[in-house]
């Protein structure tokens, strides 16, 4: 066939006797650095270590292409390139991904999530889970923004950062599920907790506990709710400047003036 370089002599034999492509050895292992366990916390950390700021990547593209532009106080959200993602069958494949950081009250990282990409980033990968969690979740969130004493949760990235086309001065931390929402862990400063709640079912649930917990920490607790599914189809289908005023109707007066933006 006229191959002289062994990695397409490796390659061509390879598929001529329909042998799978071996597993990538990890990048730690070929420098001598004791591999992390799957899944766990510290492979959660050197996933995100790995990845590039969101300026100018595949992950920024994604985000844009869903009406999110304003991107400013996102730094535990980052890009990989080429992410391993592992089918429930079949050899790993890489895909380019969005990877949040997942981080407790101190800023510490205790987990990521990885949402993997088309290879043009105009929507999630082709995959049958494009979403998945690493590490340790439960009461951490994607924090974005610095908390104070106001601050707003909801599930989803993109959910949480469409809101913020709207409140862009206000703290928001993605639980990034239903059942994690409901287990968020106050910052010891939050006196006001707006519950951005999916409509649905689980989200209904989440809201209800979330609501019973921050009232009994003393902290007023706001739900705040989409008019369509979610915040991010809101942004979508009915356009910024309708959401805008379907938001301010459901702030508390004080927090209008403060975080509403009022740019056209």
């Amino acid at each position: 066939m006229g191959l002289t370089d062994f990695a397409d002599v490796a390659e061509e034999a390879r598929a001529f006797l329909n042998l799978p492509h071996p597993e990538p050895e990890p990048v730690a292992q070929r420098r001598g650095i004791a591999p992390a366990p799957s899944g766990s916390t510290e492979a959660a950390r050197r996933l995100f270590a790995m990845s590039q700021p969101l300026a100018g990547t595949l992950a920024e593209t994604y985000l844009r292409r869903r009406g999110i532009t304003l991107l400013h106080g996102t730094g535990n959200l980052r890009f990989h390139p080429r992410c391993y993602y592992k089918p429930d069958d079949g050899p790993s494949e890489a895909w380019p991904a969005m990877i949040a950081a997942v981080t407790d009250l101190t800023g510490r990282i205790t987990g990521v999530l990885r949402t993997w990409l088309a290879p043009d980033g105009s929507d999630k990968a082709p995959i049958d889970t494009p979403r998945k969690a690493m590490g340790y979740l439960l009461g951490s969130t994607v924090r974005i923004g610095v908390p104070d004493t106001v601050m707003a949760a909801g599930e989803g990235i993109e959910t949480m950062l469409s809101l913020r086309q709207v409140l862009p001065n206000m703290a928001m931390a993605p639980a990034l599920s239903a059942s994690h929402l409901a287990a968020v862990l106050f910052p010891p400063a939050l006196r006001r907790l707006y519950i951005v709640h999916d409509k649905d079912p689980a989200g209904d649930s989440a809201r209800d506990t979330l609501l019973e917990r921050a009232n009994a920490e003393g902290i007023e607790a706001i739900p705040l709710s989409p008019a369509l599914g979610d915040f991010n189809e809101d942004l979508q289908r009915i356009g910024i400047d309708a959401l805008r005023t379907w938001v301010r109707v459901q702030l508390a007066p004080e927090d209008v003036a403060h975080f509403l933006s009022l740019a056209p």
